[in-house]
């Protein structure tokens, strides 16, 4: 009988931590039922005690999750796990994850601790988690670079102290597929009694082997992997859950291990992040990019038109990749509608359906015939914040020889507000007069930040979906300082230094680039004024 592996993500904490993938409260709640449906069985929901932000996150995720784990990290503090505990407290099935560098240069020059203090700590802060759950992980973090009978000390001590999972982390990215099977398959016959516990893997893909890193250590004993949709996370990301899942799917006979993920719902669950943050997938990208399941070559699509398994080792329907049909048009109905979303996976609540549906009618009076990727990004475009202020109407001067202008009226409620910008191109102009119209400023009372805009087709043809995404920054001067010495030593990256502000990502949709342009500005502005 196959292995069962545990599929704990990191979206949530150490993906949408790293620069460019924030998300707002109703984003992330938007994002964990998503990997609930998917079957994930650990949902690491944020660092409670990092920000009032995160702790709000993990609390409201642990309260609508109720059919996987939720787990909050923590650092070995007691404050860290008493918040965590608070966050977590009408969760169905709680986690404390609780971490400790275990390194030579993490321990001297971070945490300025000794290895008998870091032996001392590690016991006392998971027997202290214990007294509070039963589900406690922890992870030695940049254990792949620690000595080995060090480490293997610390496990003993961590899984004796009472923790049900021990997490082998390869914190930068430094390790090999070969040197991490050695390593799991060290502590499994070094460590007195480690089968008391599940011995997990979080792996970051520095040198591009997270995923190798991780099946490796499958292959090896390991029996949960921590991952992220699409690899999102620190530097170069994490081990991308869909490739793990799908490699030990494809390859059951040689990892002898299965997930509980519902497969077919990678697919959507990558492009629900992807818009979520702004993202692109890469056309390349293992499983889910759109060059994943392409043939080009003559001879490949011989091979694949004879037999498929030529050259597919899993088919696009194994990852719910939906079939293009051209189905829906101007005068199809809303019963139509409603049956075609279902059937490509999606469950629409009455009301939200309603809005789809009139964006539906809209660009169906634009576009002769609407495919399956229309509608997908009809629902992908769904705004997770209230609308303070919605585009009314837009006209726009432009050409090689004049400075173009934008004429604008928005709607702030029922009271509709208008005035006239100029700008370096008709998106500059229309950007300035949304600024202009909502007086929208930072705290420091300067515009925004735009610290990117993007534009590419969200669907194929001549009249296909322009996707606009822009990213507005408001920055802040001030420091972030530590609450004591202890808490200094002990803080993680993204707990100290200079405080980068709030960062929002804002998406347009529309056959027009113009409009698809002022919208996504309009979005990522009532997002920000969401925040203040």
């Amino acid at each position: 009988m196959p292995n069962q592996v545990k599929i704990f993500d990191t979206t949530l904490r150490d993906g949408e931590q790293s620069p460019g993938c924030s998300m707002n409260l109703a984003e992330k709640i938007e994002v964990a039922r998503a990997l609930e449906t998917l079957g994930v069985d650990i949902i690491e929901a944020g660092f409670a005690v990092s920000s009032p932000g995160d702790f709000e996150s993990v609390k409201t995720i642990a309260e609508s999750v109720r059919n996987c784990t939720v787990a909050s990290l923590c650092r070995c503090l007691e404050k860290d796990i008493d918040a965590s505990v608070q966050a977590l407290v009408n969760a169905a099935n709680p986690r404390l994850h609780v971490f400790l560098a275990t390194s030579d240069v993490h321990m001297k020059y971070k945490l300025r601790m000794t290895p008998e203090q870091v032996l001392e700590r590690t016991d006392k802060m998971v027997r202290y988690a214990r007294r509070f759950c039963e589900d406690v992980e922890f992870s030695a973090e940049d254990a792949t670079r620690s000595d080995r009978a060090f480490l293997a000390k610390v496990v003993e001590i961590a899984i004796n102290a009472g923790a049900t999972t021990v997490n082998i982390p390869d914190t930068v990215g430094y390790t090999t597929p070969m040197e991490m099977r050695e390593l799991i398959a060290y502590l499994r016959e070094t460590v007195p009694d480690c089968d008391r516990a599940i011995l997990s893997l979080h792996c970051h893909d520095d040198l591009g082997m997270a995923v190798a890193n991780s099946v490796a250590g499958v292959k090896a004993g390991a029996r949960q992997i921590e991952c992220t949709v699409n690899g999102i996370g620190e530097r170069a990301g994490n081990a991308a859950l869909e490739e793990v899942v799908m490699a030990l799917r494809t390859r059951a006979d040689f990892y002898d291990a299965v997930t509980g993920i519902d497969t077919t719902k990678i697919y959507r669950t990558s492009r629900l992040l992807s818009n979520i943050i702004g993202q692109s997938i890469p056309r390349n990208k293992a499983v889910v990019g759109k060059n994943a399941f392409a043939h080009e070559s003559g001879i490949h699509q011989h091979g694949v038109l004879a037999e498929k398994t030529t050259y597919e080792i899993m088919t696009p329907e194994s990852i719910g990749v939906p079939k293009n049909s051209l189905v829906l048009g101007k005068h199809s109905g809303r019963h139509a509608f409603e049956q075609r979303l279902s059937e490509l996976g999606y469950k629409i609540e009455p009301a939200e359906l309603d809005k789809f549906f009139a964006k539906f009618k809209d660009l169906a009076d634009k576009k002769k015939e609407l495919t399956d990727g229309d509608l997908e990004a009809i629902v992908q475009s769904r705004e997770y914040v209230e609308n303070l202020f919605t585009l009314d109407t837009f006209a726009v001067n432009t050409g090689n020889g004049i400075r173009s202008s934008c004429a604008l009226r928005l709607k702030k409620g029922e009271e509709l507000l208008e005035d006239v910008s100029l700008g370096d191109g008709p998106v500059d102009a229309a950007f300035n007069a949304i600024d202009k119209i909502t007086g929208i400023a930072c705290q420091d009372g300067e515009k925004p930040e735009l610290e990117s805009y993007t534009i590419h087709s969200a669907t194929d043809g001549k009249d296909a979906l322009g996707e606009v995404v822009v990213k507005l920054r408001c920055r802040s001067a001030a420091k972030a300082k530590a609450e004591d010495e202890e808490s200094d030593r002990l803080d993680l990256s993204s707990n100290t230094g200079e405080d980068d502000g709030v960062l929002v990502t804002g998406r347009g949709l529309s056959t027009d680039i113009i409009e698809s342009s002022i919208l996504a500005y309009l979005n990522a502005v009532n997002k920000l004024m969401s925040f203040k």
